[in-house]
């Protein structure tokens, strides 16, 4: 009886811990990146900052920044950036008010907290932007600095319920000016700032912060590793037409490894997540360009935006790139694969997933000549797309399939799966475009 009744015992232990132990080892799709690998802790973790954390606290009106937001005071906070940086690092605090300024450059150990209510206002004057090595449009050069810039930090913080607005008004509507003398001003003529430029840097956060009004893209990432922008706000204008703001992406990711965007809303009048990482015919030999690798967007909110998320249109090679548990409110596109003729582009390893909303077109894959300039190269590379995943769509539209075949790019391997898609224009799905599409349980009425 002794024994029987130990049996029974081990028994039920083993049945209990069964469970525990397939927890343990099963790995979930939400898990793994489109290539099948897992994502690591690191994009799970979403503490946000402790700023006491980082050292001694700069109020900028303690140091002889002046409450007075007509008063251009780019030095003045310049200074208390750099007497912390010189004291061993701190945490540059704006307080509740406007303060404007030029061009400010941040170094290593210090980091920018905006408190609600506080903002840094960008002078609506390029001269205060002073010209420097950077890098714009996939092209290493010289260009105006942005409103805030960081190269070569590690750890280095945004955060805050504060704003930093680029007053890009003025700038915009010079831009619309120019293109009505010249249709062919390009955005490099046109002199514009950034408002965020953060360079060859590792362990970025951005969090709760409000990022408004760029005069031309809002936050550029460039040669940057374990980027997080938590619950931050973007937004510029796309109304009225003399007026929008141009090119104001929301988020430049270019040459980064593992970025995580999570919690975000973005409205602006252009791409909201644009990965780049270089263009022309000899890209791929360049060593300024490279691959954007392991990039996940979730659980974010996309108002007016010409794309949710776009490659390109200076894009060499993209590989575990992630969207998902999006709502869209009256996006241009959802996954937009813009195809360079000049450059030789490998996209693959994308999945656009839990997606609800609105937009015109859900997927886009097509040449992008604007300002394009191919090159004679006898060994230029086939462009490819592949590994191409839309899983769990329920969106309105007015087009579900914009794609089209061209001798420049092959796509395959593509997997449309669960989507619900109300087209209220063109309802056409041409997979014979594709070489290898799988279709799953998809309607399109």
């Amino acid at each position: 009886m002794g024994k029987l009744r130990t049996n029974i015992v081990v028994l039920a232990l083993l049945i209990i811990a069964m469970p525990l132990q397939a927890k343990k080892v099963k790995k979930t799709v939400a898990d793994l990146w489109p290539d099948g690998t897992e994502i690591g802790q690191w994009f799970k973790e979403k503490d946000k900052i402790d700023i006491t954390t980082l050292g001694k606290q700069y109020v900028i009106t303690d140091y002889g920044v002046k409450q007075d937001s007509t008063l251009l005071q780019t030095e003045a906070i310049q200074a208390v950036i750099d007497k912390a940086a010189k004291d061993g690092g701190g945490v540059i605090v704006v307080p509740k008010g406007t303060f404007l300024s030029g061009a400010l450059f941040f170094k290593q150990g210090t980091h920018l907290h905006l408190d609600e209510g506080g903002t840094i206002k960008g002078v609506d004057y390029i001269r205060w932007y002073p010209v420097k090595d950077s890098r714009m449009e996939g092209q290493n050069l010289k260009y105006f600095a942005a409103l805030i810039n960081a190269e070569g930090l590690n750890g280095f913080t945004i955060t805050g319920k504060g704003t930093i607005n680029g007053n890009g008004e003025r700038f915009w509507r010079e831009f619309w000016i120019r293109r009505q003398y010249n249709r062919q001003c390009t955005n490099l003529e046109a002199m514009r700032p950034r408002l965020v430029f953060i360079r060859d840097c590792n362990d970025v956060r951005i969090e709760d912060v409000h990022l408004i009004n760029s005069a031309f893209w809002t936050c550029h990432l460039y040669k940057c590793n374990r980027v997080k922008i938590l619950d931050t706000y973007f937004f510029a204008p796309h109304e009225p037409a003399d007026a929008k703001a141009p090119s104001s992406d929301a988020i430049d990711i270019d040459v980064c490894e593992d970025v995580l965007v999570d919690g975000c809303y973005l409205s602006v009048n252009d791409d909201a997540i644009a990965i780049k990482g270089g263009k022309g015919t000899w890209a791929d030999k360049d060593p300024n360009n490279g691959m954007n690798r392991n990039v996940l967007i979730q659980n974010c909110h996309y108002g007016f935006v010409h794309g949710c998320l776009t490659l390109g249109s200076e894009s060499v090679h993209d590989y575990n790139i992630v969207l998902r548990n999006i709502e869209v409110e009256g996006a241009s596109r959802v996954l937009w694969l813009k195809m360079r003729p000049d450059t030789p582009q490998h996209y693959e390893y994308v999945t656009v997933e839990n997606i609800k909303g609105s937009a015109a077109s859900v997927l886009v894959v097509r040449p992008w000549t604007q300002f394009f300039k191919p090159g004679d190269r006898t060994d230029m590379p086939l462009s490819t797309c592949n590994n191409i995943k839309l899983k769990n769509l329920d969106m309105k539209c007015r087009t579900f399939f914009d794609v089209g075949a061209s001798d420049k790019y092959q796509l395959k391997d593509f997997i449309f799966e669960d989507l619900n898609i109300e087209a209220s224009k063109d309802k056409s799905f041409d997979q014979s475009i594709i070489n290898g599409c799988t279709v799953k349980n998809v309607e399109i009425k």
